[in-house]
């Protein structure tokens, strides 16, 4: 007997490990999100809703403001990749952030190189390392 055609993925619910699968959100330049919607991170939902943001000259800081606070408070989110460069436009926003899920990571970009001194969770992480290690 034929077996019944496979449901469309948007029918079923993607899991790993008995849990629903959790996103990875990226805030960054074009050529950034642009390779992380090739390595397969993008998702746009029925409501045109995404987990990416890409960061023209013209983006309004407001924009980078709003997807950051969506990322970071929506459910389903594991992880905020944030290039280091659009991180530095919101930074009180993220030297205010504190929750460990979804974890907020800065990256580099083309352009831009990485740098951990700028970097407020990464400051936060070695300040508790040296004073665990007291």
């Amino acid at each position: 007997p034929d077996a019944p055609p496979p449901a469309p993925m948007a029918d079923k619910q993607r899991t790993f490990g008995g849990k629903r699968e959790a996103l990875i959100c990226v805030i960054g330049d074009e050529d950034t999100v642009t390779g992380f919607l090739l390595a397969g991170v993008g998702e746009v939902t029925a409501q045109k809703t995404s987990n990416f943001l890409v960061v023209t000259p013209k983006t309004q800081v407001s924009e980078i403001e709003e997807a950051f606070t969506n990322f970071t408070t929506k459910e389903g989110i594991a992880v905020v990749l944030i290039t280091q460069s659009c991180a530095d436009k919101i930074r009180y926003l993220l030297d205010d952030y504190d929750a460990m899920i979804p974890a907020v990571l800065e990256i580099p970009s083309k352009d831009n190189p990485y740098d951990a001194s700028k970097d407020s969770i990464m400051q936060r992480i070695l300040k508790k390392m040296v004073v665990g290690d007291s």
